[in-house]
């Protein structure tokens, strides 16, 4: 079994809104569940031993998903920008959890690459605290400075709406990227924050134009953290051949994404989606940016995934399929977690 380090998920989420009718969020990831895709019994079966864990502020009226034409196509419109107060009242509940699983012996929340090396050592699930979408975080950055302390150790500026920081990608397809402005001045001077404290940026959900505003004034490696390959599946938040190119140059890396919708060449949402579609986004993604740049974001809890994997526990599935498409085990190590210590590594100023 490959021990995956998994760099995306939305487990906390799900712990929250079921926290709000009346579940016990530490007793439920501790537990197991029959929810969701991740918990820690799920996660063990999985050989999944950490990964990113997500403050994500849902959208009131949720995502307004378009029904498909004829031909597979569809057009979502970008979510509408949340108020501050409302996001900074559920990221504080949201982080309040991870502190919650943490103290009850649930995960480890991990803020150097140290942390996860004890964690993994220890056989506890090493969590390390990201943020999905900035709602919650001021323009004058004070709240970035208080998270930082709380444990946030990643972010992405934008999720596909619009912020004070920048601009989000929708869910269309098929649709290029570069679908408007990227980052504002608010964000340029987010970016230089993270640089200073060392707070991986990920810009999954970014415009294009956002990427290569990240890419001109970020020190770090270039991230995108469940995004897959445009040329194979042209949803806008997949990654242009150019975008590629350009996280090989930054040794960045690109994680693959289980969404069915950007893995499909049709688009589609469809759980009966085989996994060889995941390994032809993974056969792209080496060719093209290198076995050092590729690793796993899931999107667990946040998306719907092939039936094959179903949830944490099915994560091998995906890791026979590519023995079978010919990856050795020094290849796969590096996809499955090596990749996602190194750049974490990096942009924590620890490499």
């Amino acid at each position: 079994m490959q021990a995956v380090f998994d760099g995306h998920n939305d487990v906390l989420l799900r712990l929250w809104r079921n926290a709000r009718r009346g579940s016990d969020p530490a007793r439920e990831f501790i537990d197991g569940t029959d929810r969701g895709h991740l918990d820690l019994p799920r996660a063990k079966k999985g050989g999944v031993i950490g990964g990113l864990c997500a403050i994500y502020i849902p959208s009131e009226q949720g995502l307004s998903l378009k029904a498909p034409d004829a031909n597979g196509h569809y057009e979502t419109p970008l979510s509408a920008p949340l108020e501050r107060p409302r996001s900074l009242d559920i990221a504080l509940e949201l982080a309040a959890i991870a502190h919650k699983v943490e103290r009850a012996g649930g995960w480890s929340l991990c803020r150097t690459g140290a942390d996860i090396d004890n964690a993994i050592a220890q056989n506890r699930f090493a969590a390390v605290l990201h943020m999905e979408g900035c709602e919650a975080i001021d323009k004058d950055l004070s709240a970035l400075e208080v998270f930082y302390a709380a444990g946030l150790r990643s972010l992405g500026p934008v999720w596909s709406r619009n912020n004070i920081f920048g601009h989000g990608v929708p869910f269309s397809y098929p649709m290029s990227p570069d679908t408007g402005p990227g980052l504002t001045d608010a964000g340029r001077e987010l970016v230089k924050a993270c640089n200073g404290l060392g707070i991986l940026i990920d810009l999954a959900h970014m415009t294009e134009k956002g990427f290569w505003d990240v890419a001109k004034l970020s020190d770090q490696p270039l991230i995108a953290s469940h995004s897959n390959v445009h040329a194979l599946t042209p949803v806008a938040r997949n990654l242009t051949d150019r975008q590629l190119d350009a996280i090989r140059e930054s040794k960045g890396l690109a994680g693959l994404n289980y969404a069915v919708t950007m893995l499909r060449a049709d688009g589609r949402e469809n759980a009966d989606t085989p996994v060889e579609d995941m390994v032809r986004h993974i056969d792209y993604m080496v060719s093209r940016v290198g076995i050092d740049c590729v690793a796993l974001g899931s999107d667990f809890d946040g998306a719907l995934i092939p039936r094959e994997i179903g949830d944490a526990a099915g994560t091998q599935n995906l890791i026979v399929a590519l023995r079978r498409a010919g990856y050795g085990e020094d290849d796969l190590a590096k996809i499955c977690r090596e990749n996602w210590l190194r750049v974490l590594r990096s942009a924590w100023h620890e490499a």
